[in-house]
C-alpha cells in the first residue's frame, strides 16, 4: 500500500446531522484534496489508471475529492478521509487478472449428450406408426 499522505491537504466546514449546537459551532466536516497530476509517487500510467476508475471523484482541475462528515470530532473525520482516500487509490491501481477459458469435463460432455440421447428416444416413442 502505497501512502501518499504528504501530498493530501485537507479543508474543514460545517458538518450537518446530530450534535445540536455544537454543529452550529464548529467545523467538523473534513475534506481532503489530493492533486493526481503533482504526485511524485505514482507512475504515469498509475496517475491514468486511477483517474479511469476514480473519475467521478475528481474535479475539472485533477484533485481528487475525499469528504467525512461520521464523526463529531474534526481530527477523526480528517483519520476517517485520509484512510478512505488511500485505500480508493491504493485499490484503483490493481490490476484484474485475466479470465482463462476453460473447456468442459469430459463427464459434462458425456452427461449432456446422454440427456440429448434420452430426450429423442423419448420424442421417438411419441411417433405414431401408421
Amino acid at each position: 500500500m502505497i501512502d501518499f499522505s504528504s501530498e493530501v491537504f485537507f479543508r474543514t466546514a460545517r458538518s450537518g446531522g446530530k450534535g445540536g449546537q455544537h454543529v452550529n459551532k464548529v467545523e467538523t466536516l473534513a475534506e481532503a484534496y489530493w492533486d493526481i497530476e503533482a504526485s511524485e509517487y505514482f507512475s504515469a500510467a498509475q496517475k491514468e489508471c486511477i483517474q479511469e476508475k476514480l473519475g467521478n471523484r475528481i474535479n475539472s482541475e485533477g484533485i481528487l475529492i475525499i469528504k467525512s462528515s461520521d464523526s463529531r470530532s474534526q481530527l477523526a473525520n480528517k483519520k476517517k478521509a485520509l484512510e478512505k482516500m488511500l485505500t480508493l487509490v491504493n485499490q484503483s491501481i490493481i490490476k484484474p487478472k485475466k479470465r482463462i477459458a476453460s473447456k468442459p469435463s469430459k463427464a459434462v460432455i458425456e452427461k449432456r449428450l446422454e440427456i440429448k440421447k434420452r430426450q429423442g428416444e423419448k420424442k421417438l416413442r411419441r411417433k405414431k406408426d401408421w
